[in-house]
């Protein structure tokens, strides 16, 4: 029985730029062929049983043939799989979709369409130029940088150079000569503005403008190289204007977050609104501890008067266990509840509880001066918390009244990590490095030898608080800047004054 395949637009690169049903493509399919221009970060919805196939193309540099594509479209749908085949932009604006379309129904094999955001309207727009405006231009036109046989031109240049339209070349960069020399010999002005734009949408976006006359030299002074594209027209002039999206806070800056994967999506998601080019290296992994004493607590939490949530990750454990027990947030209906910062307490408040009472700094040592007012020598103290947990708290607690840890997960380290850790510090210049406990310091450290270690020690390093301060000043990193307050949002602040 015959597979089906979906020929879906990736779009221009922004991760947010793909179509809901493209997304859905990606999630049901068994197999994904993806090329060079789909962000990579698509890869991570596909199933995890999903069989990858990378069908990448650059300039005189192709994984496959177009030929070896459509062969292995058609033998995985055969074998009765569903295809997902991921292209930058729009599968029938230049990405050969129609030929791989006929391909596939000449052998009888069904397909669908999903549009994407061309690079052609998409990229412009984050560029600040808009392919249409009434005051500068009545029509526009998209066309291809190369042709199948580059000595056969079937570009009609004079009625290009004629048409007073914006003028999109998309894969052109090495024609770019080319193209303007063309464009002026058939009757533009010389003076007609012109940009290229490299890795449109993306954090690494790059443009350079200037002038028919001018563009091939501001390319080589920009360093621009390829997936780019090529704009032409009157329009160009508005990008000083409408550049919204190179001019947020964190635009074109690198920074490495260290959190585990887990932890890391919102971080990295509010980094990404505001322009930065996110890596996730997560030192840390955590591991749920199943034990008969977890359970055994969770049955019998009316024993105590206190419980408190020293992180999210203790937070959403303690749940999981209380509802595979088949109890559920009204199992705290006798207790005082109090969460170790604001993250952690919007995180109970998710499972329906408020913290009680929340100081106004957030370590361990204001949340024991606060209870120590409160707290007698007939409460109970329950505290769910990891393996790693610093004991201030319970040993200040204890002199007042009974307190027993309860030990819901472990922090380990992330040795995964470290090859693409090497990696990025091999290849690209890191802007910042986040980190957001003691334990992601000291796992990333951990993750190297000595002659990266000193790599990183020349990279700004931003923290979220004094404890995890204190931990990146005994491992030899310089703290750049501290959050404060001490959360995800105070470490953003950072950022951004940075």
């Amino acid at each position: 029985m015959s597979g089906k395949v979906y020929l879906v637009g990736a779009g221009p690169g922004d991760f947010r730029l793909l179509t809901l049903k493209g997304l859905d493509c990606i999630k049901e399919a068994e197999v994904l062929v993806y090329d060079r221009l789909a962000n990579a970060e698509y890869l991570k919805l596909a199933r995890p049983d999903a069989e990858l196939i990378y069908v990448g193309k650059a300039s005189s540099n192709h994984t496959m043939t177009q030929d070896e594509i459509n062969e292995v479209l058609a033998v995985k749908a055969k074998e009765g799989k569903v295809v997902t085949r991921l292209k930058g932009g729009d599968p029938y604006v230049f990405g050969r979709g129609g030929e791989e379309g006929e391909y596939l129904l000449e052998r009888d094999i069904p397909f669908e369409v999903v549009p994407g955001i061309t690079s052609a309207i998409g990229g412009l727009c984050y560029a600040g130029i808009p392919i249409t405006h009434r005051d500068y231009t009545p029509s526009f036109h998209v066309i291809t940088g190369h042709l199948k046989d580059e000595t056969k031109d079937r570009i009609n240049w004079s009625a290009l150079a004629s048409m007073q339209g914006t003028l999109v070349f998309l894969m052109g960069l090495s024609n770019l000569n080319k193209i303007c020399t063309n464009l002026m010999q058939n009757g533009l002005a010389e003076s007609t503005p012109a940009a290229v734009i490299n890795w449109a949408t993306r954090a690494n976006q790059k443009v350079a403008t200037g002038t028919l006359l001018t563009i091939e030299e501001e390319v080589k002074k920009a360093g621009l190289t390829s997936p780019s594209l090529i704009v032409v027209g009157e329009v160009v002039q508005l990008r000083d204007k409408l550049n919204f999206f190179e001019k947020r806070p964190l635009f074109g800056k690198n920074i490495v977050v260290t959190r585990s994967r887990t932890q890391s999506s919102d971080l990295k998601a509010k980094l990404q609104e505001l322009g930065a080019n996110v890596f996730e290296i997560p030192t840390i992994e955590i591991v749920a501890r199943q034990t008969d004493e977890i359970d055994e607590t969770l049955n019998r939490l009316n024993d105590y008067t206190y419980v408190v949530f020293g992180s999210q990750n203790a937070v959403s454990l303690f749940f999981d266990r209380l509802y595979a027990l088949r109890k559920d947030a009204r199992a705290l209906s006798n207790l005082k509840v109090v969460a170790v910062g604001s993250a952690t307490a919007k995180v109970l408040e998710g499972y329906g509880i408020r913290s009680d009472f929340m100081p106004e700094r957030f370590t361990q040592e204001s949340i024991a001066e606060l209870l120590e007012s409160k707290l007698t020598n007939e409460d109970k103290v329950l505290m769910p918390q990891g393996s790693l947990a610093r004991d201030i708290l319970s040993t200040r607690l204890q002199t007042i009244c009974q307190v027993e840890q309860l030990l819901m997960y472990d922090t380990v380290l992330n040795k995964n990590s470290k090859a693409l850790l090497k990696e990025i510090l091999d290849e690209e210049t890191i802007d910042y490095i986040t980190f957001t406990s003691s334990s992601t310091a000291n796992n990333l450290m951990a993750l190297l030898d000595e002659e990266y270690k000193e790599k990183v020690k020349t990279i700004k390093c931003i923290s979220i608080g004094e404890i995890t301060s204190k931990a990146m000043r005994n491992l030899g990193l310089e703290v750049y800047k501290e959050a404060n307050p001490f959360t995800i949002e105070g470490l953003i602040e950072c950022l951004c004054e940075a």
